[in-house]
């Protein structure tokens, strides 16, 4: 049994300036604070078929508590400025700061409520982050437009954590990590004919990575890759919306800091020291991490109706190399006797998927002449993927299922003020084949929102909205199965919100 309360406040704001000689210069600031706390009680029910006597649950009950804190602060800023022949200059930038605070306490005790150990871990995290991107826009032709620019990114992070069992640190660590970012790119956008129109370009972009804990040496990572790319499109009628787009692609998923250089970090209900569970392993990053690579293919139809309405069909194939995935295996972890189960992101080597997207948006009488004033959207995906280092079946990609579906309406009541409407979105359960031993189980979900919009004047609106207004279990699992383990674990929650 579990209680959470979850606050937070959000505040953000626009300012904007505009000139005809320095042209348009917009800044918006925002600040996002939550508070969480969670508090739960549980009670271990363990069995072990086979012969003899199972062995004694690790204890009876336990209570814990997590509080946790995130403070985000952050200015973003972008200038534009219209030069004397045409060209156009975009400058965009910003600079942030998070905080993250977490303190979790877990007390195990055996039956009769006798104190077995008490479970503490403090994480803090700071990150500063700063981002700056120039473009260029300028003709260089009747039919030719050049796009230029450059990007740059620089992430700052601090990161401390104890973790404790019974007052003695089992986990202390001291992090700081950085990333450096820079990109460049240009591309050329032409009109072929009244028909065709197409634009093509090449981009290069550069990461480095640095990570240096108490006690342990700096580790480092650079890479870079060249990713081009090339659009088409057509339209059947010059004139008119109905069009086909065509594109190749090359595209490029760079670690992030957390992957690269995390920390260990030790589930709570798991021993602190000894052997641990696989199916609640401990998990830490990667430093040798490369980035995942994908070169793909999309085709898609769009087909405008005479109301506003719009029906969209895409399919898309994607080739990835360096495929990341958390990857869970025994290490001799430092300080330890005996090996431990750890999950860490790793590079398995190639996959494949591919899918085809529907989309639908349109009034009813668009199609039905009698039908009543309902706004429509549905929109339906169909996937399919395959990471050929792991057996099938079921060796898909993380967190995709083999189809989602989501379905709308609105419907404003003729004269009223008044609107309602709801959406239901719906993903079916489906298991995930991690590795050869290894399977991850994600049950099905569905969520239905409803709401009620009265306008009182174009400045004065009032909405109501329930949310998860028919919720389903939350379940999640996995299973490990090897020549000497067994082992499957499943977990089920309550879905308050989406």
């Amino acid at each position: 049994m579990s209680h959470e309360h979850r606050a937070g406040l959000n505040l953000s704001s626009r300012l904007q300036w505009r000139d005809e000689k320095v042209g348009v210069l917009t800044l918006a600031p925002f600040l996002i604070h939550a508070e969480g706390r969670t508090h739960r009680d549980s009670v271990l029910t363990q069995s072990v078929p086979g012969p003899g006597i199972a062995p004694a649950p690790p204890y009876d009950h336990a209570e814990s508590d997590t509080d946790s804190r995130l403070t985000l602060l952050r200015l973003n800023g972008q200038w534009n400025l219209r030069l004397a022949d045409g060209s156009g200059i975009e400058w965009r930038g910003g600079i942030g700061q998070s905080t993250i605070a977490s303190h979790a306490l877990r007390n195990e005790f055996a039956p009769g409520s006798v104190p077995l150990r008490v479970v503490t871990d403090l994480t803090d995290i700071r990150d500063r982050s700063a981002t700056f991107s120039g473009k260029l826009t300028k003709l260089i032709a009747a039919e030719h437009s050049l796009v230029s620019g450059a990007e740059a990114e620089a992430i700052r992070r601090a990161e401390t954590g104890v973790t404790r069992e019974d007052g003695i640190a089992i986990v202390d660590d001291d992090l700081q990590a950085a990333s450096t970012r820079f990109a460049l790119f240009a591309q050329d956008e032409w009109d072929l004919s009244p028909h065709w129109s197409a634009h093509a370009g090449l981009r290069w972009e550069g990461i480095a990575t640095r990570g240096e804990a108490e006690g342990a040496s700096m580790q480092r990572n650079r890479s870079s890759v060249w990713t081009p790319l090339l659009h088409a499109l057509w339209k059947p009628d010059p004139k008119g919306r109905d069009q086909v787009r065509m594109s190749l692609t090359r595209s490029y998923r760079s670690p992030t800091l957390q992957n690269l250089i995390g920390r260990r970090q030790i589930p709570l209900r798991a021993p602190l020291h000894g052997a641990n569970s696989p199916t609640l392993p401990d998990r830490a990053g990667n430093p040798d991490l490369l980035p995942e690579l994908a070169r793909g293919i999309d085709v898609a139809i769009e087909r405008y109706l005479g109301g506003g309405g719009l029906l969209s069909a895409n399919v898309f194939r994607r080739n990835l190399r360096n495929y990341i995935r958390s990857v869970t295996a025994l290490e001799n972890v430092p300080g330890e006797i005996a090996p431990r189960w750890v999950a860490r992101p790793q590079n398995i080597g190639n996959a494949v998927t591919q899918g085809l997207e529907l989309e639908a948006k349109f009034r009813l009488t668009e199609v039905w002449a009698d039908a009543p004033a309902l706004d429509l959207r549905a929109n339906a995906s169909f996937f399919h993927s395959r990471v050929e280092s792991v057996p099938g079946p079921d060796n898909r990609l993380d967190q995709q299922p083999s189809a989602t579906a989501n379905l709308g309406a609105d419907y404003r009541w003729r004269g009223t003020p008044l609107t309602v409407g709801g959406n239901l979105n719906w993903n079916p359960a489906y298991t995930t084949r991690v590795s050869e031993s290894q399977t991850a189980y994600q049950g099905r979900k569905r969520v239905v929102d409803a709401y009620a919009l009265w306008v009182f004047n174009p400045t004065v609106q009032l909405r109501v909205l329930a949310s998860n207004v028919a919720p389903l279990d939350y379940v999640t699992g996995g299973s490990v199965d090897t020549a000497t383990l067994r082992e499957t674990s499943q977990t089920t929650a309550r879905s308050y919100l989406n």
